[in-house]
């Protein structure tokens, strides 16, 4: 723990962010709350986008929401595009350390508050593989493959250049490390994140979940997806691959959540054992709904850790999903099914390969996998026990060798978090 003297403000600097959001940001934004506010003596100043400009404080947690506009065909998140308020607030709290898990225009706000301010420490989290999720894959369907690949090294060059200016980056999972290579960025750190193996439990679940779903008259696997609606989540694919399923199966497939793609999926599942319920914003609601399920379903190709592939781990299912990003990192073959990339037959294939004989076997295995390495409070440990201990170093190094009369940085002790 901190002593009252080596207390320290952090910010989380968010770019994107839904309040009704299940994913990795906004899991990571409450957990890391409760950690601080449970295990440490600091302060936690959250920015993030919302539907007007307002601070709340209580206690020593600051919650501040930036207005910003509501991204097209997702409503519930919204894109913070305008600096000015977000600099005003941390010209105004003046923050120990900030850290930045989004690529975008937010990592250059922080920047350059740092340059005003050189003992602030920088710290960036690289959770989404924006070069290729959301650069190289959009610009393949726009311009091509040819002109894709130039647009993704654009974007790297666009890493290389932010990332230089933190004091540390870390990463999710190995499978980002040549990316952040390309970028050069070699000193990176690794943060595993966590899952609540007490709320995500096979113990959740219900038995009447199959027919509040309106799928009683199905009597076969039941499939579930929980994330948002969109091309990068694969959401589509989803589709595609229940569509290739054999009717006598009797397949019912729960795509749990919401997004742009949400209304067209609707309409392409139309006569098929597909429901849409949308997104659940109670954890334990969404614990029960996968420890209800029978096999949870994943075409997510660029993803960078998986919060929602361990939360339904933790629940007992076993894992279907695409041999890419860092999904060889959670599922093994001993609690899952990894098949390639855009092939939804192959993942037709797996449904029919593991049920019913070998899923409940898998599914024991993915929950022993979980209770062996996955903890929110053995995350936090590391961020605040090592991670942060480095970048307050790093800015401790800049202040010294800058112009005196700069602001000293406080000392992070060993055992403070």
């Amino acid at each position: 723990m901190a002593s009252t003297s080596d207390q320290l403000l952090i910010c989380d600097l968010t770019q994107s962010y839904s309040p009704r959001g299940g994913g990795g940001i906004s899991t990571y934004l409450k957990e890391k709350r409760r950690y601080v506010l449970e295990n440490t003596g600091h302060r936690l100043l959250q920015i993030v986008p919302g539907p007007e400009t307002k601070v709340v404080e209580n206690g020593r947690a600051i919650w501040c929401e930036i207005a910003a506009e509501g991204i097209e065909n997702s409503p519930n998140y919204r894109f913070i595009t305008k600096t000015g308020p977000v600099r005003e607030v941390l010209e105004r709290y003046l923050p120990d350390i900030i850290e930045s898990p989004c690529p975008w225009i937010l990592p250059w706000t922080a920047i350059n508050h740092r340059r005003r301010h050189p003992g602030t420490a920088l710290v960036a989290g690289y959770h989404t593989d924006f070069p290729e999720a959301q650069v190289h894959r959009v610009a393949v369907k726009l311009f091509g493959p040819q002109l894709a690949r130039f647009w993704r090294w654009q974007a790297c060059c666009y890493g290389e250049i932010t990332y230089r200016e933190f004091d540390e980056v870390y990463a999710l999972s190995d499978v980002s490390l040549p990316t952040l290579t390309r970028m050069k960025v070699h000193d990176v750190d690794m943060l595993t994140l966590g899952v609540h193996s007490d709320i995500f439990h096979p113990a959740k679940a219900d038995p009447a979940f199959r027919a509040e779903m309106g799928l009683a008259h199905t009597s076969g696997p039941l499939l579930i997806y929980a994330g948002r609606i969109d091309y990068e989540k694969g959401a589509d694919q989803l589709i595609e691959m229940f569509r290739k399923l054999p009717r006598e199966l009797d397949a019912a497939l729960v795509m749990m959540g919401d997004g742009k793609l949400t209304e067209e999926l609707k309409e392409a599942a139309e006569g098929m054992n597909v429901v849409f319920p949308g997104f659940l914003d109670d954890r334990e609601e969404l614990a029960r709904a996968l420890a209800s399920s029978d096999i949870y379903v994943s075409a997510m190709a660029s993803e960078t850790f998986g919060i929602s592939v361990i939360e339904a781990q933790a629940c007992g299912l076993p894992v279907i999903g695409v041999d890419a990003g860092a999904m060889p990192s959670r599922v093994a073959p001993a609690n899952g099914v990894l098949v390639p990339v855009e092939d939804t037959q192959a993942m037709a294939d797996a449904v029919q390969e593991i049920w019913p004989e070998k899923a409940a076997a898998m599914g024991r295995e993915a929950r022993a996998l979980v209770e062996r390495e996955y903890s929110w409070d053995g995350t936090f440990d590391h961020l605040f026990g090592a991670i942060y201990p480095k970048a307050l170093e790093a800015a401790e190094a800049r202040v010294r060798r800058g112009p005196l009369g700069f602001r000293p940085v406080h000392k992070f002790l060993n055992g403070t978090a």
